[in-house]
């Protein structure tokens, strides 16, 4: 079988938008998203780490970082809403197809994402109020969490991997299929660009966790003590040092080793070839800026590693676009589907989606701008 037969055919409403606005706002979105799944993806067994230690400043970074986690993983699945959108409307002639081969698995991100965010809550609840939750339970729940979290990073990152693995279609159509219906239990696992890509995420996730502790000393936690702002600074650059290793690694490994050669020849030539050194590279601005933070955490410095980090998950979101664009092209043109557009809808969205940025800028305010407990006791 050829596997564009089971390419989606074109939508006879068009795009409801043109491909470059919403491409646009696919990418903004996953980045937006991200940040907050980077930190529950390995902020969540890490501040349980961090629990565990003897130093009692480095037992409150793990507190803190936990006791945040609802909040973040609320963002973080609001935010992954954008990216999911646009990629169902602009891609989905490889989307549909790809999860309807992994059916089971995709539907099953819904139940446990809502198990894994009981688990936080419930460890959340027993940190602020350690007499209503017994601390095996806490801690259970913690675990069970982020063991739920990672399988959910990697059930994401298989499903668009497969989205984007067209060849491998017919093979795992027919191998897990009854009287040509498919029974929706293929999974991607063989891919060679799964894991990875995997590493990727998971280097990137590690780097957003120790910008996070950093910003989160300097701006956060007050009020900030000499001894909490070095221990910000060891454990953030020890958890960069790992994320950057991983993210080498995986990077190195992804596009000198599964990259097929045109692949390899469309990112590396070119206008192309800056946006792929640069994606490269930028991880280790981050680094440097968090190194120079090892022994105590500087406001500034730490804000430019917020930055920085945003920089890094910038390119990787825009690079990754690029590939997926050209994986796809020898089965169709993402980019050549007519237009339509439908103005009242995207109006209402792009109203509604500022808005919601503007709220969750002024929660961030008011938490910048309260008062310390102590501070209001005197």
């Amino acid at each position: 079988m050829d596997p564009a037969d089971l390419i989606a055919p074109s939508s006879p409403l068009g795009y409801p938008a043109p491909y470059a606005l919403m491409v646009v706002l696919k990418v903004f979105g996953f980045i937006l998203h991200m940040i907050p799944m980077g930190l529950w993806f390995a902020g969540l067994p890490i501040a349980l780490l961090l629990r565990r230690a003897r130093d009692e400043e480095v037992r409150t970074i793990g507190t803190r970082l936990a006791s945040a986690m609802p909040v973040l993983i609320a963002l973080g699945i609001n935010f992954g809403i954008v990216p999911l959108l646009f990629l169902q409307v602009a891609y989905h002639r490889a989307f549909y197809p790809a999860t309807i081969l992994m059916a089971w698995h995709w539907f099953g991100i819904i139940v446990v994402l809502t198990v894994a965010y009981y688990g936080v809550y419930l460890h959340a609840v027993g940190i602020r109020r350690p007499e209503a939750c017994c601390p095996r339970l806490r801690q259970a729940a913690g675990w069970i969490a982020a063991v739920l979290f990672a399988a959910i990073g990697f059930l994401f990152t298989n499903a668009l991997s497969l989205m984007t693995n067209v060849r491998a279609w017919p093979d795992l159509w027919a191998r897990t299929s009854v009287a040509a219906a498919p029974l929706g239990t293929a999974s991607n696992v063989a891919d060679p660009t799964l894991w990875p890509r995997l590493g990727v995420v998971i280097g990137l996730a590690l780097l957003t966790t120790a910008a996070f502790i950093l910003i989160d000393a300097a701006y956060f936690a007050r009020p900030a003590t000499a001894a909490g702002g070095r221990a910000a600074g060891r454990t953030a650059f020890t958890i960069a040092t790992v994320g950057f290793a991983v993210f080498a690694a995986a990077g190195t490994w992804y596009v000198f080793g599964t990259w097929s050669a045109s692949i390899r020849s469309h990112m590396l030539g070119g206008a192309r070839l800056p946006l792929t050194a640069a994606t490269a590279l930028s991880a280790g601005l981050p680094w440097l800026l968090i190194f120079l933070q090892r022994a105590g955490v500087r406001p500034g410095l730490a804000a430019a590693t917020g930055a920085a980090q945003l920089l890094v998950l910038t390119l990787n979101a825009i690079s990754r676009q690029v590939v997926q664009n050209a994986e796809l092209l020898p089965y169709f043109d993402v980019t050549a589907e007519p237009v339509r557009t439908q103005g009242s809808p995207l109006i209402l969205f792009l109203i509604l989606f500022v808005a919601g940025l503007a709220v969750v800028a002024w929660m961030v305010r008011q938490v910048l701008a309260a008062p310390s407990p102590q501070r209001q006791g005197g």
